[in-house]
């Protein structure tokens, strides 16, 4: 795909360019450069080629990886290496555009946390922000540590919120203090010839590593840490009174458990799930900056 794709100016009612009419639709609330960054990794060779031949080696390998999980479920443990390995691969074959919306995901994950701790009168959560700079950064347990934040965070919170006898209810007036509204200090290399793989791609390819390298507990608890998107927006949906982003949230019901073998689909969903939250909680912001509603919240000034 071509940047001239994205150029209104060469729109033909006779011949719509699909790409333009994503990009010019915000009907999610998501970032303008992630936007542009993933309908890039869509519209790639990588994406329409690649990703269709991989998916049956890669279905293959996983159900070999499984048939390994199940009679050693806690060996190998090798989650140094697993991270060094991601590091590695995406450094040499993912693009730039991959890069950029797997390192934004850490961020915005500490962010949407952020802002739940800020404004549900619970103090006593403790969590790992995530902030990688670099891809480097990524060997720093920053996968691991990323879904052991989100089951920490759920845990601390709740037991906070019984122990005070009380749900989260809405803030008259929430703070957004830690809601990034702008890019994320994030440093990445300009593509080489062997940087070609889309994020989907990248993704897909690195599932059955995480489940081969991590004992089995460790990649079941993340596979269903995907399932908690719904239940993160809930939480928010209870502050600031408004449910209307539930509507975008595809990752749904953490009670009923899907396959690990979806984990790279659901995982890409994950993503998307988290990009369109977290733009919605930056929307809030500049409405509360310019003396508007917060939506569903009213009350303050």
């Amino acid at each position: 795909m071509k940047e001239s794709d994205f150029d209104p100016a060469h729109f033909d009612p006779r011949d719509p360019n699909p790409w333009l009419a994503l990009k010019l639709d915000f009907s999610l609330p998501i970032d303008v450069d992630a936007k542009a960054a993933l309908l890039r990794g869509n519209a790639s060779w990588s994406r329409r080629w690649m990703f269709n031949i991989v998916r049956v080696p890669i279905f293959v390998f996983f159900l070999f990886v499984k048939l390994v999980r199940a009679t050693s479920p806690h060996r190998p443990n090798l989650n140094d290496a697993l991270h060094r390995l991601i590091h590695w691969g995406l450094r040499n074959f993912a693009s730039r555009d991959a890069n950029l919306l797997i390192m934004r995901h850490f961020h915005i994950g500490t962010e949407i946390l952020g802002f739940i701790k800020a404004n549900a009168g619970v103090p006593d959560i403790e969590t790992v922000p995530l902030r990688p700079h670099t891809l480097k950064d990524l060997e720093n347990n920053v996968f691991l540590q990323h879904d052991l934040n989100v089951y920490n965070f759920i845990i601390q919170l709740n037991l906070g919120l019984r122990r005070q006898g009380r749900d989260l209810a809405p803030v008259a007036k929430p703070d957004f203090s830690m809601i990034t509204d702008g890019p994320f200090p994030i440093e990445l290399k300009e593509d080489g010839w062997l940087n070609f793989a889309d994020v989907q791609t990248a993704i897909e390819a690195y599932t059955p590593l995480y489940a081969l390298f991590l004992p089995r507990a460790d990649f079941i608890r993340a596979s269903n840490s995907l399932q908690l998107d719904e239940t993160i927006a809930i939480y928010l949906a209870k502050l600031l009174a408004t449910d209307y982003h539930l509507s975008f949230v595809e990752n749904h019901h953490p009670m009923v458990q899907l396959s690990t073998m979806q984990a790279g689909y659901r995982l890409m969903m994950h993503g998307l799930d988290c990009e369109a939250l977290h733009g919605w909680l930056r929307s809030m912001k500049r409405a509360q900056a310019a003396g508007g509603t917060v939506f569903g919240v009213h009350g303050w000034a």
